[in-house]
């Protein structure tokens, strides 16, 4: 009578347990909470430029970064695809060019079938209402929660859906202003001036994108108040061939500029460079910033043009002899995920896949254990409560839920061919020092 009481009990011990665990009862299967969120998924979009006219492929390291993240999602748990939320992450892909109507149609459809966009890099648009209006599955219009990588639009920016992973200068509270206030890195600058004295520097910026050249100047100018005199600002088209650099390179010579910066892609400081060596232009300091971290940068035909480049970046370097995958755990999977079918390794890349580290933090912040609690607002409500953000010491420490630039930096420059570290330089690390940011007033939005 005992033995058979026993293995009752037993049994019954075993039956709870069963009912317990994840997904076992009908009380704990995955439901279908949110837009782009089923019993199995949860959809993300990107939404970012790539066949651009004279620059094929600008954002492909967008999509590519969130791909790469996806991947290391859904492969690092087990049992495999129940990492997030018990769910498969799927990507969605939209090559928004650089139309606002492809932008927004993408954005609308991305609000029906997504939970959030990641990895947004969108430029020539203002209007997002498509997603600060998007609604949720219950049909408030809660939003979407935009992860983004190149933000440069205040309406963009200073949405209550918008986390960037690299948070803009614009302080929002001064949007509608005049004039606004900006937060701006100092760091490099400041480590120029202490290295090679006071500068004359010169300035190019995008013509192609009001938002894109706003998003620069404070920072150009904040520079221009610690230590570089600014004797020439240059506007031009990310899409001007290699004559126009002529009249670029004449007029570093005959305003005496010995520091120059590009605020464009990464060709552009190839074009620029290249045209001052035909002119015989000499420069004490060639700078730019993490958009000319990318092996295209050192290519075969460009490598003897950019010799002593100055590259500025917000993430432990990973290209070439210069990689510091063995300091960090997390940079060596984003480079295994991005070592994959020809997708892009860049400064662009690294980005959005800590945008996707990002958005699965929020996720994991925000149910609680609980895998039938995520909703977009529940998600939007955490991140914005997330304000030490370093993708496991693989980027710089971002307050990204309080969208604050950080103030630390690594500088790279290219030497032989390579990207190797000089300052600091102490691989792992960055440069966090207060005394590097430095805020500036300045009425840029009219």
């Amino acid at each position: 009578m005992r033995r058979t009481r026993w293995i009752a009990l037993a049994a019954a011990a075993v039956m709870a347990a069963v009912l317990a665990a994840p997904g076992a009862g009908a009380q704990d299967a995955l439901e279908a909470t949110e837009n782009g969120v089923t019993e199995d998924t949860i959809t993300v979009t990107v939404v970012a430029a790539i066949e651009v006219p004279g620059f094929p492929g600008l954002f492909q390291g967008n999509h590519d970064g969130v791909d790469a993240w996806a991947d290391y999602i859904n492969n690092s748990c087990k049992p495999k695809n129940t990492c997030l939320a018990g769910r498969k992450v799927e990507v969605k892909h939209f090559d928004s060019k650089l139309s606002g109507d492809e932008a927004r149609a993408a954005f609308r459809q991305a609000c029906e079938d997504s939970f959030a966009l990641v990895g947004t890099g969108v430029l020539l648009l203002q209007n997002f209402d498509d997603i600060t209006q998007c609604a949720d599955k219950a049909g408030a219009a809660t939003g979407m929660p935009d992860f983004g990588v190149v933000v440069t639009e205040p309406n963009e920016q200073c949405a209550e859906t918008n986390f960037s992973i690299n948070p803009a200068s614009l302080q929002c509270d001064t949007f509608g202003e005049h004039p606004q206030k900006y937060v701006v890195n100092m760091g490099p600058t400041l480590y120029y001036v202490k290295k090679f004295g006071k500068q004359k520097a010169a300035f190019l910026y995008p013509s192609d994108s009001a938002s894109a050249k706003n998003a620069q100047v404070p920072i150009f100018h904040a520079q221009g108040e610690h230590g570089l005199e600014i004797v020439s600002e240059i506007d031009l088209s990310a899409l001007a061939p290699q004559t126009e650099y002529t009249s670029v390179a004449g007029a570093l010579r005959d305003n005496g500029a010995t520091y120059a910066k590009s605020g464009l892609a990464f060709d552009s400081t190839v074009k620029m460079r290249k045209e001052a060596a035909t002119q015989g232009v000499d420069m004490e300091i060639w700078d730019c910033s993490l958009q000319c971290y990318d092996k295209k940068l050192i290519a075969p035909e460009n490598v003897d043009a950019v010799e002593g480049q100055y590259v500025y970046i917000p993430f432990l370097p990973f290209l070439g002899k210069g990689s510091e995958a063995k300091q960090n755990k997390m940079l060596r999977n984003f480079i295994k995920y991005t070592n994959r079918e020809g997708r892009a390794q860049d400064g662009f890349a690294i980005q959005a896949f800590a945008a996707g580290l990002f958005i699965t933090q929020a996720i994991e912040d925000a149910i609680g254990g609980d895998n039938n609690a995520l909703t977009r607002d529940v998600v939007l409500a955490a991140a914005a409560d997330i304000h030490d953000f370093d993708a496991d010491g693989m980027i710089s420490p971002t307050d990204v839920g309080g969208k604050k630039p950080n103030s630390c930096f690594m500088l790279n420059q290219v030497k032989n061919g390579e990207f190797k570290r000089i300052y600091p330089k102490k691989k792992g690390t960055f440069d966090c020092s207060k005394k590097n940011r430095t805020t500036i007033t300045e009425d840029i939005i009219q």
